[in-house]
């Protein structure tokens, strides 16, 4: 993981998603670059504003730069500006840097704030080639990461999110609960759950991260993880998420979008390895 892409608006959310990211680059000595997509579809004639409007961006830029780049442990600040479609367009950006992390900031069910970056949360981790944090503006950062919870469900990509999950565990030295969230009665599945939490434990055993095998039986699978989540204490979430085009329109698995728009603590999307 060396470098890492922030999709920036300027709104409070944003800047809540840079000081995240910039606790997770200085742990892991990656590289930080800000993404700002101008969104608006500016007539020919008007072609000066839109210059304008790209300048007085810059300008915000440099000072947002000039203010978090001294808190910078590794490399430097980069920024990238872009027009068009916002999630196309940060997409666009983290293949061009071979970004290994995206952070964007997410409103969640209760809030809303002008600016683009919370309404397009979903379309950017659905759209990202790389996994995505999304958080929430009222989460408080403290700096570090004691536990990630890991839901374990009876799909064959439940278990692609782990090494991943696994390097941030060993950069953090957080802990990792695998969670086994049964909404089924059939045993063939339950028991195939419980082979992905037994590799699963082979492999944190093996790299040195402690863990905790959980069981809950569960009719409503967001509501069992964020129950979970909350009663550990954990402050942070991996999942695997389902991408998708309908009618031209990127879409999430309904859990993904249920515990990204719900979870109060950051969420790590990492895309089926089946999806381009």
């Amino acid at each position: 993981m060396k470098h890492f892409l922030v999709a920036f608006d300027f709104s409070k959310n944003a800047i809540h998603s840079l000081e995240y990211a910039l606790m997770f680059a200085n742990k892991i000595e990656a590289d930080l670059s800000l993404v700002w997509v101008d969104n608006s579809s500016t007539p020919e004639h008007l072609y000066n504003i839109d210059q304008e409007l790209r300048i007085e961006t810059k300008s915000h830029f440099d000072d947002i730069i000039r203010q978090y780049e001294p808190l910078v442990h590794h490399g430097k600040i980069n920024q990238f500006l872009r027009k068009g479609k916002v999630y196309s367009e940060i997409a666009s950006v983290a293949r061009s840097i071979n970004a290994s992390l995206l952070f964007a900031g997410t409103h969640g069910v209760s809030g809303f704030e002008e600016y683009w970056i919370g309404s397009n949360a979903y379309r950017i981790v659905a759209s990202a080639p790389c996994p995505v944090v999304t958080l929430r503006r009222d989460y408080t950062i403290n700096g570090s990461i004691r536990k990630i919870v890991l839901p374990i469900d009876n799909s064959a990509d439940t278990k692609h999110k782990l090494p991943f999950a696994a390097r941030i565990a060993k950069a953090f030295n957080a802990e990792i609960h695998l969670l086994l969230v049964n909404s089924s009665p059939i045993q063939v599945i339950r028991k195939r759950m419980q082979t992905y939490a037994s590799e699963a434990s082979g492999l944190l055993e093996k790299e040195g991260i402690n863990y905790i095998v959980s069981e809950v039986e569960s009719e409503n699978i967001t509501s069992s993880i964020l129950n979970y989540t909350e009663a550990q204490q954990a402050d942070f979430i991996a999942i695997m998420t389902e991408q998708g085009a309908s009618n031209g329109n990127m879409f999430l698995g309904p859990y993904a979008q249920q515990l990204i728009n719900n979870a109060k603590v950051p969420v790590l999307s990492v895309q089926s390895v089946h999806n381009d």
